[in-house]
């Protein structure tokens, strides 16, 4: 039966329901197409009940059972994350939802609606909220504003929502449910939506229409470019010698891999890859220089540094992928944006070509027949990228130093996890290494967070790609700040049989931000745990700690025992922790200048020089 037939045939009846029970019939009725086969839009709900959703929702989820699956988590942020990286894992075209209680519990969340509201990735929010009736106000966990008797804690997800809205009705939902779904599934609007539901109002019931509740199925939208736009950016490729491609996210979420691959090689063109970008193109691609940016490679750095013409396809340009807009150096260049999104196809004085990235990638690929790339600027991007991969081999080749580099045990678990595994990680100096130095496969080999470079996303985002891909064997690299952060879902990994492998790498403090701080003249101060302020040093067991959440643990010494490790982990029964200590200070090569301010005059002469070296580089700044 149609979804047209399904409307006309229920046009008429009316279902007395909850609120709650409304949503979560609403939410199992949604549909999604992907590759002619047609599946749940939503994964299922995370939940941390409490008194703001348990007696509403919590009733109503129960009651649906494998329709809305649910899932209990130990931390609502990591919840949050895991239907994020879920999201991600399905290229935007599946979601989660997460629940609730009021106060302490939507708080815990909104760091994860800012991440997939910068991310660009589809998340939805069901936090419980005070009573709309007020009747029992104030209650527990409520937040009251002296002026303004209809603020709570959940108006702090307005300004990290692409959808906010309050129920304080049910009859509201005919309107909101629908408006959510549309965020979530459009390639422009995508991001976080919020419905903050009053607990009283959660168990109201109401009627609604049962056409309310017929299957929806979602289909991908690719809108075209607008053909004065597309001439335009015909016009500037064809006069183009050394162009260059910026990949980004969007051409992952667009499924353009193929259209980047085809398109790349009939013309010549290099390619530099984002952090969300990466794994568009197999690393092995003739035109793949690999990483763009603070971390990127000396090849596509190289060459992004001469293009006269950066074609930039689903990418914000932000300030990593641009050095923070020194990068693109030649003084001709003309950038110009392919973007689903006109908001970023806007950016740095560009040129918008307003499309879905398969569709433009196509259409320029037509009106480009018979021109290609200058010889001698292909010829050069070979050689730049054979020279990166000697660099490459050199910084993640096996050692047996007693504390090894990042870059060593990131090539170490790139060996082992062979080609059907996702490595995951979020933030620290570990993403920079693993941009650089991972080979990844194709696009479900490389799941890293590095738009809001949110530590404690790591091991929830694995959680997540597990669920999305349980095919593939997931690692999970992280580091000892992140770890402490947040590890309660290594718990939730076990008890859901969704094995995990993770490698911890222990170098006792934030190394990166330390790096940073001495880079720009600082002390060593507070990072490293050596230079903060403790009253006795007790080593922390991540192996044990590991073990004590249910999973199997290894500490392991240097580089052989970490391999040997890697391969016990591949036939172990659930989630497997390897401990590995490394040194802090080492990193590879490759990258380029981030605008990291630093203070204009300090008692410190190392400041004072890293000050005038700072205003050196900032002149070469392009600020449109």
């Amino acid at each position: 039966m149609t979804q047209d037939a399904h409307a006309a045939q229920g046009a008429d009846e009316m279902l007395r329901l909850t609120a709650a029970q409304a949503v979560v019939r609403f939410l199992a009725a949604q549909f999604t197409e992907i590759d002619g086969v047609e599946l749940p839009l939503f994964g299922g709900v995370w939940a941390i009940f409490g008194h703001g959703n348990v007696a509403g929702l919590g009733e109503a989820l129960q009651g649906a059972g494998e329709a809305l699956p649910t899932y209990r988590a130990h931390n609502e942020q990591a919840m949050a994350h895991a239907a994020i990286a879920f999201a991600k894992a399905h290229a935007r075209r599946r979601v989660m939802a997460c629940t609730s209680s009021i106060g302490p519990g939507a708080l815990n969340m909104v760091t994860a609606a800012a991440l997939a509201h910068v991310n660009r990735l589809p998340l939805l929010l069901l936090p419980g909220d005070v009573f709309a009736s007020r009747r029992p106000d104030p209650v527990l966990q409520q937040v009251e504003d002296f002026a303004d008797a209809t603020v709570s804690a959940n108006d702090c997800f307005r300004p990290v929502s692409r959808y906010f809205d309050r129920i304080t009705r049910a009859e509201q939902l005919l309107a909101a449910l629908p408006r959510a779904m549309e965020v979530l599934t459009d390639p422009v609007l995508c991001g976080p939506v919020t419905l903050a539901l009053a607990q009283d109002v959660q168990a109201e019931a109401a009627a609604f229409p049962a056409s309310f509740f017929a299957r929806r199925v979602h289909r991908r939208r690719r809108p075209g470019a607008d053909e004065g736009e597309l001439a335009r950016a015909v016009e500037i490729l064809r006069g183009a010698k050394a162009p260059f491609i910026v990949a980004g996210g969007g051409v992952r979420y667009a499924g353009a891999e193929a259209a980047l691959a085809a398109f790349a090689a009939r013309f010549g063109m290099p390619v530099g890859e984002t952090q969300a970008g990466k794994g568009s193109l197999n690393w092995a691609h003739p035109c793949n220089m690999g990483a763009l940016g603070v971390t990127g490679t000396a090849a596509a750095n190289a060459l992004a540094a001469d293009a006269d013409v950066i074609l930039a396809v689903g990418t914000r340009l932000q300030d990593f992928t641009t050095a923070s807009r020194t990068l693109f150096a030649n003084p001709r260049r003309r950038i110009v944006h392919l973007n689903v999104g006109a908001f970023d196809a806007a950016k740095q004085g560009g040129v918008p070509l307003v499309a879905d990235a398969a569709r433009g990638l196509a259409d320029l690929a037509d009106r480009l027949a018979g021109w290609q790339a200058a010889p001698a600027w292909t010829a050069r991007a070979g050689a730049l990228i054979a020279a990166w991969r000697q660099e490459e081999d050199d910084a993640t080749k096996a050692t047996n130093a007693a504390l090894p580099s990042d870059a060593q045990v990131v090539g170490a678990v790139n060996r082992q996890a062979g080609p059907e595994a996702t490595v995951v990680c979020a933030a620290g100096g570990l993403p920079g290494e693993l941009h650089k130095l991972w080979r990844a496969e194709n696009a479900l080999s490389y799941h890293l967070e590095y738009g809001f470079s949110c530590m404690g996303y790591e091991i929830a985002g694995g959680l997540g790609v597990k669920l999305a891909q349980p095919e593939r064997d997931v690692y999970v690299m992280v580091g000892d700040g992140s770890y402490l952060m947040m590890n309660s879902e290594i718990a939730v990994s076990v008890m859901l049989g969704l094995k995990l492998t993770l490698v911890v790498l222990d170098n006792r403090g934030y190394g990166c931000i330390n790096r940073l701080q001495q880079a720009t003249g600082g002390a060593p101060f507070n990072n490293m745990l050596e230079d903060s302020r403790q009253v006795c040093d007790v080593p922390v067991d991540f192996a044990a700690h590991a073990a004590s959440l249910g999973a199997i643990s290894r500490k392991v010494a240097g580089i052989a025992e970490l391999e040997a490790a890697l391969v016990e982990a591949k036939s172990a029964p659930r989630t497997f922790v390897i401990v590995i200590d490394t040194d802090a200070g080492i990193t590879s090569g490759g990258g380029a200048w981030w605008d990291v301010a630093v203070p204009e005059i300090s008692p410190r002469g190392e400041v004072n020089a890293a000050r005038a070296t700072y205003e050196t580089v900032r002149a070469r700044q392009q600020l449109v």
